[in-house]
Parts: C-alpha cells; sequence; structure tokens
C-alpha cells in the first residue's frame, strides 16, 4: 500500500532521468516487484522515511517487471533491493555483508534506514564512493 504514494519509476527512461536529474540530494530506488510481500514491507518503511529525509534523499520504487532494463547490469536477483545514487553514480555502502553493492534485504527499523541514507549522502558530498555504514548487518542471518 506504502509504494502507491512513492513515486514510481515506469520505464529505463524514468529510472535514468531519475538518476540524471537530481543534483542535491540521493536519488534511493526500491527495486523488485511491487506485490512481494518483502517489497511490499520495504516500501512502507521507504513511505514511513521519505518525509524526514527529503531534503537530502528522494525516494523512487521501481518494478523488475515493468521495467527490466537493470536487472542484468545491478544483478537484481533478491525480491527486494534499494540502490542509491548520486550525481548518475552508484553509490556503494559497506554493511558488513559482503555485497557493497545495494542494500538486498528488508530493513524496517526506519531510523536505521534514515542513519543508512544519511551516512551515504554525507560521504557522497564528500566525494566518496563507498561508505561504511553506521550498523554491521554481518550477523544478520545469524539466529
Amino acid at each position: 500500500m506504502g509504494s502507491l504514494l512513492i513515486p514510481h519509476l515506469r520505464t529505463g527512461w524514468h529510472v535514468d532521468q531519475a538518476i540524471l536529474s537530481e543534483e542535491e540530494r540521493l536519488v534511493v530506488i526500491r527495486f523488485g516487484r511491487d506485490h512481494d510481500p518483502d517489497c511490499m514491507r520495504q516500501d512502507e518503511v521507504l513511505y514511513k522515511i521519505a518525509d524526514a529525509v527529503k531534503n537530502f534523499a528522494v525516494v523512487y520504487v521501481c518494478d523488475i517487471d515493468e521495467v527490466p532494463d537493470f536487472n542484468q547490469m545491478y544483478e537484481l536477483y533478491d525480491p527486494c533491493t534499494i540502490m542509491f545514487f548520486w550525481r548518475n553514480k552508484h553509490m556503494m555502502c559497506d554493511f558488513g555483508t559482503g555485497n557493497n553493492n545495494k542494500l538486498n534485504w528488508v530493513l524496517e527499523d526506519k531510523q536505521e534506514l534514515i542513519d543508512i541514507l544519511e551516512t551515504i549522502y554525507r560521504g557522497a558530498k564528500k566525494g566518496r564512493g563507498l561508505v561504511v555504514s553506521p550498523k554491521d548487518y554481518s550477523t544478520r542471518y545469524r539466529y
């Protein structure tokens, strides 16, 4: 339900434009299938934080069935993937998981997600292409 209120990027052109046209803010795109339960949970969180981060980040969602253009390039194999862009550059973040290209699990803690976006934004402004996440998620699969 939340994803209805986050702008949808309906074509590859729209994705490119979103990434290209934003000069001052971090571009955050959730790639996945809109009807996937993980995506729905993630979209809910993104929707809740969109207003809090709007001064430094803009959030979009993109359905990978509707727009398959980036599936291979970004290796979008997970049910839900969040990627970050700054001035047309893909921003990487070390979450401690071994995958620095994207956030590919559902992060339901609003403040943690805001902290990650802030960290990436601050790093991007300093000209870094890779930042280290404020929290280490390497243990998140260990129960």
